[in-house]
């Protein structure tokens, strides 16, 4: 096991010879200096443990050599030393960075407490050491997980699309205009799930979306495969910053899916003009999305039909959020309100 190395920096060479003999006693190697200025020059070409540094030197005081030596790459450990009873001394060397300090008596028993102050100042430097080694394991393992989810997510991302586009080939395919429809549904389902998985790999942050960017890019999404259907209603989008887990925003995202697709199919019939307008706001740690039109009403909607899916669907989305859906009276058109917890 090979010996810590200690640097012992003083211009009287009779005590730099005792700390040099009772060090070494204790199984250090120790090099001694006459000078601060010897001292960094040997700092500068070897490797050193631990410095132990006095404080009265001709030229120059300990505390601008200690500032010299911190001010190294990878400085090592300094114990300062010194002769005065003034403790402003001390309280200076700490504050520079010395990581302990020894009061030289006249008597010699500093020097036993000096070779306490450098074992117990490796000790604490090789935990410091260890610390952040595992810190940066940490670290680089948190990088390659986060790395690896991106992976995950753009290909996840890229599946669903694959997914998307063959049920519009298949919607395209089949002439019953109710199968139509079901298909474009789960193709807008799709796009909505698959919208969140391209939002996570290219976010610093995989463990949230931003759900304003998410929802901007599913209204470009959505009003695309709604033009592709010859409906070509625009779509307002009104929203604040606001960051939600994966597993809500999906939820959200599909919700607002379900409520735009129901827009574009049933508020404005037989080629009727309107907007639809989605909102996003918080609230006392709510947050409140709103989608709505000026079409012919939830009445009308409900009786020109439908399987009752999109309801089931919505519904438990509302319950994965912790949320609550409701239809709001307005004077034209339809208001659909959730508010769920952030």
């Amino acid at each position: 096991m090979s010996r810590s190395k200690v640097l012992y920096i003083d211009d009287d060479a009779g005590i730099s010879r005792l700390i040099q003999k009772t060090l070494e006693a204790r199984g250090f190697e120790v090099v001694t200096a006459p000078s601060g200025t010897e001292g960094l020059a040997l700092l500068t070409h070897t490797r050193f443990d631990i410095v132990a540094l006095d404080h009265h030197m001709p030229g120059h005081t300990g505390l601008e050599i200690l500032r010299s030596i911190r001010a190294l790459s990878n400085p090592p450990p300094v114990v300062y030393v010194t002769g005065s009873e003034d403790s402003h001394i001390a309280v200076t060397a700490l504050k520079s960075g010395a990581v302990d300090y020894v009061w030289k008596d006249v008597q010699g028993h500093f020097r036993e407490l000096l070779a306490k102050a450098i074992a117990t100042a490796l000790d604490q430097e090789k935990l410091r050491r260890e610390k952040e080694a595992a810190d940066n394991e940490v670290r680089l393992a948190r990088d390659r997980a986060e790395l690896l989810l991106k992976e995950v997510n753009h290909r996840v991302a890229n599946s669903l699309a694959i997914v998307a586009g063959l049920v519009g080939l298949q919607r395209n395919s089949i002439r019953d205009t109710s199968a139509r429809d079901l298909l474009a549904r789960v193709q807008a389902r799709i796009i909505a799930i698959a919208s969140v998985h391209r939002r996570l790999y290219t976010s610093p942050d995989v463990r949230s979306v931003d759900v304003c960017d998410y929802l901007d890019g599913l209204v470009e999404d959505l009003k695309a495969a709604m033009t592709d259907e010859g409906r070509n209603h625009p779509i307002r989008l009104d929203c604040m910053k606001v960051l939600l887990p994966t597993d809500k925003a999906v939820s959200l995202g599909i919700i607002t899916t379900e409520l735009v697709t129901n827009a574009y199919k049933y508020a404005y019939p037989e080629g009727r003009e309107g907007e639809i307008r989605i909102s996003l706001t918080t609230e006392n740690g709510r947050g409140l999305l709103a989608v709505e039109d000026d079409g012919v009403g939830l009445e009308a909607q409900a009786s020109a039909g439908g399987t009752g899916l999109g309801s089931k669907v919505i519904a438990s989305m509302a319950l994965n959020l912790g949320g609550e859906l409701k239809f709001a009276t307005v004077a034209q058109g339809t208001r659909a309100t959730l508010s769920f917890p952030l």
